[in-house]
């Protein structure tokens, strides 16, 4: 796992310190875990930016991700950089109760969890449909995106 440490500078100074969800825009069942996280996220704990924004492809590339094979959401918490079903758990950890009781997949072998998470995220699109641009949130949750974090694809 990385930490927040490890990024460029200009990486660290644009996340600011936040907690962080970078998802793909374009993905239905991505943007379904954003809005979930953005209802349920009461506390505004995390800030948000779409994987095909200025700041996801920056991100990305600092993590040695294809950026053009979107295949994990990132969830950055406490300075830890998680990643495909530890990026849910974290998340999930975040959340007031019940949803910490869903981290608990974090403990799942990674041998088990990540080829489940890796087939799903390769079928995605085909499984659960891909919208033909990112979201267009209104002002309040538009605030909730990091500068160069949202991407009108």
């Amino acid at each position: 796992m990385n930490t927040v440490a490890t990024l460029p500078a200009d990486l660290r100074a644009a996340l600011a310190g936040r907690d962080v969800i970078v998802f793909d825009g374009e993905c239905v069942l991505c943007s379904g875990f954003f809005r979930f996280m953005l209802r349920r996220d009461r506390d505004r704990r995390f800030a948000f930016a779409t994987a095909q924004s200025e700041l996801g492809q920056r991100l990305y590339r600092a993590l040695d991700l294809p950026i053009d094979r979107l295949e994990t959401n990132l969830v950055i918490v406490d300075g830890r950089i998680h990643r495909k079903l530890d990026a849910f758990a974290a998340a999930m950890r975040a959340l007031p109760a019940p949803w910490p009781v869903l981290g608990v997949v974090r403990h799942l072998p990674r041998v088990v969890k990540d080829p489940a998470y890796n087939v799903i995220a390769r079928n995605r699109y085909r499984l659960f449909g891909r919208y033909d641009s990112c979201l267009v949130p209104g002002p309040d949750v538009r605030a909730r995106f990091l500068p160069d974090g949202f991407a009108l694809g």
